[in-house]
């Protein structure tokens, strides 16, 4: 791609890898989000004063986020998980060291997580803030003004938002086993797809017997 040096995105071997690998077997809404969500992701470390950060990881973080929607990392775990294995093996397949692969990893599995990736390291909390922001907009506020239009105006949104959620939700149904009560699979298995399990019906069919209690008075 002609812009990829406009934009300074990283070009050691297992990143051209990984962005081949990428839009080889993602949809192009998810390839341009997976691209989009480093850039935001840089930019709001920049924004922040981090620059005590590994960008090599940030970047396969990113990038390779989403790999657990697609066939290359379909698998019967919500796709959180399921795209952080599929992530570890082709990074232990390029001959990334095991520490590394971790880091990533973790990136990839807390990545619908709030509050919880910032505990694990900066890289995971840089990658968190970029893929948070290019979906929910969250901190949208701290990045130069016009940069998010240059960058959409590279790599188009193709309406990402309703698009992923569409396709979790048909995998969930597919493969019920990927929303985990609780997860955000399973909320968007409900919101889509109209199917939900709640907190209180897995304490009603626990084995327990715990009971309703009267509702507390307001």
């Amino acid at each position: 791609m002609s812009h990829l040096a406009e934009w300074n995105i990283p070009d050691s071997d297992i990143c051209n890898a990984a962005r081949q690998l990428v839009f080889e077997v993602s949809p192009r809404f998810i390839a341009n989000h997976s691209v989009r969500s480093y850039l935001f992701a840089r930019e709001l470390a920049a924004a922040d004063g981090l620059t005590d950060y590994d960008d090599e990881l940030v970047f396969l973080g990113c990038l390779l986020h989403d790999l657990g929607v697609t066939d290359y990392g379909w698998g019967d775990q919500r796709f959180e998980v399921e795209g952080a294995d599929a992530a570890a093996r082709f990074l232990r397949r390029h001959g990334m060291p095991d520490d590394r692969v971790e880091v990533v990893w973790q990136s990839i599995a807390l990545h619908t997580s709030v509050g919880l990736a910032h505990r694990f390291g900066t890289e995971q909390a840089v990658t968190h803030a970029g893929i948070s922001v290019d979906v929910t907009g969250v901190g949208h506020e701290r990045l130069l003004s016009g940069f998010a239009d240059r960058v959409h105006a590279a790599w188009p949104r193709y309406d990402l938002g309703f698009a992923i959620a569409e396709l979790i939700a048909a995998g969930t149904q597919a493969n019920p086993s990927k929303a985990p009560p609780f997860s955000f699979p399973a909320h968007l298995h409900e919101v889509v797809n109209g199917e939900s399990m709640t907190f209180l019906d897995v304490v009603q069919v626990a084995p327990w017997g715990d009971q309703p209690v009267p509702s507390r008075a307001r």
